[in-house]
Order: structure tokens, then sequence, then C-alpha cells
């Protein structure tokens, strides 16, 4: 554009390229209104996106909060405590007790199903969405507040822009609600394990259950190899006891008896 606007020439003897800029020149404002209409096209997608990871952070947040209070710090030493065999940790035998008295827990991590994909999440990135999606809806606003005085060139441009507004502002306000409860119901969840939110980011806590989550299963899945292991000798071991008194009674058969 800045290359064509000394041109004075034939415009038919322009390229096509050429002459589409010099009409987008006639237009005022061409480049706030190519971002306004930039945004508009991704808004679906960002608000979609912002609403899914908000949704997990939430769904995590409650998930985790039905759980029974104790400090976060404690969950992963349970492996770092072993018997005296160095086989069987602090979190074996907290998978034998709950088989042995709670089997219905065990499963719990069908409970969490949101604390993986939570993980994944940093809540900073989702207040510079939050806030980059409010920021490009002001922009909107300000633009078609010029655009109405632009004149027949701007008209469909305004009737497609306050269109799209009336739905896009409904949307922006329903997703900043969702954006405060869940930073609501995050610092609930940090406070309830004995944490502060100023020191103890959401990230470090879900990070922190999720390990958890995978080492129980470990050990659980380790408990039940070991039970199989010992029943598989066990078996063995009843075999050979048949195997031997089998041979001693042949050998009793055999044995001519004496007078």
């Amino acid at each position: 554009m800045e290359l064509l606007k000394g041109y004075n020439g034939d415009r038919d003897k322009l390229g096509r390229c050429e002459q589409f800029f010099l009409e987008l020149m006639q237009v005022p404002r061409v480049e706030s209104k190519l971002r306004v209409f930039s945004f508009k096209m991704q808004f679906s997608s960002q608000v979609s996106d912002l609403r899914n990871s908000l949704n997990f952070v939430n769904s995590a947040a409650e998930e985790a909060s039905s759980a029974i209070g104790f400090r976060l710090d404690s969950l992963l030493k349970l492996t770092e405590t072993r018997a005296r065999n160095n086989k069987m940790t602090l979190m074996h035998y907290l998978c034998k007790v709950l088989a042995d008295k709670l089997p219905e827990v065990l499963d719990f991590s069908k409970d969490l199903a949101n604390l993986e994909p939570a993980s994944k999440i940093q809540l900073k990135f989702l207040a510079e969405e939050m806030q980059a999606i409010s920021k490009g809806l002001e922009k909107v606003v300000q633009e078609l507040a010029l655009a109405e005085n632009d004149g027949p060139i701007s008209e469909n441009f305004c009737k497609l822009l306050k269109e799209f507004l009336h739905l896009a502002e409904a949307e922006v306000r329903s997703l900043a609600s969702l954006y405060s409860g869940v930073g609501r119901n995050v610092d609930g969840l940090i406070l309830y394990f004995g944490e502060d939110p100023a020191r103890c980011p959401f990230e470090q806590v879900v990070s922190t259950l999720v390990n958890f989550q995978r080492m129980f299963n470990k050990a659980l899945e380790e408990n039940c190899k070991q039970i199989e292991l010992e029943m598989k000798k066990a078996t063995e071991t009843d075999k050979s006891k048949m195997g031997a008194s089998h041979k001693e009674a042949d050998h009793l058969v055999q044995t001519p008896i004496q007078s």
C-alpha cells in the first residue's frame, strides 16, 4: 500500500493484487478493520478453547476437594519410606491396607479424570487469554463507533459487527463469570490442603496429585504381581509335595512286605 500511494497511472495496467490493494486504500482505517475481522473470525474457537480449559481446571478442583484433607508434601514421601527388606514402601503398605479394608477406593483415579488434562494447563496463560479476548472485544466496540461515521462505505461492515457484538458480549460475560468462579475454586482447593495460594500455585497442587495417583497405581500393580508370584510359588510347592507323596506311595507299593 505504501508503494501504491504515489501511483497515478492507469489502474487497468496493474495486476489484480495491486488493484485489490488500491480498493482497500479507499476504506477508512483499513488496518483496524482487518484486525477486528481477524478477531471476529477467531473468536468462537478462542472462546471455546478457553472455556474447555477453565472447565478442566474447575472439574479438577472439585474432584480433588472430595479427598480427605492432608498436607500435600506428605503424599509423595510415601514412596521414600521403606521396610527393612527395602522392597515394600509405605505406598505399597497403604495399597495393601486399602485392598483389605476399603477395596472400593482402589480405583479412585476414575473419580479424578480431569486431573491429567488440568495438569497440562497453566493459569497464567488462561489469564492472558481472558485478557486478550476482553481487549479484542473493546477494540471491536471502538472501531464500530468510529465506522458509524464513515458513511456508505462502512455500512455493511457496521451491520456485520453489530450482529457479532450482540452475541460476543454475552459470550464474554459468561466466560468472565466462569473465569472468576474457577479462580475462587482454585484458591479454595489450595487452602483445603493447608497451603497458601500466594506460595503454592495450582499447577504445583495438581502436579503433586497426578504424581501421587501414578505412584499409587504403580504400587497397587506391583502388589498384585507379588500376590500372583506368591500364589504361583505356593502352587508349585504343593505340586512338589504331591509329587513326593506319590513317589513315596509308589515306593511302598513296589516294596515287598517282609515277614
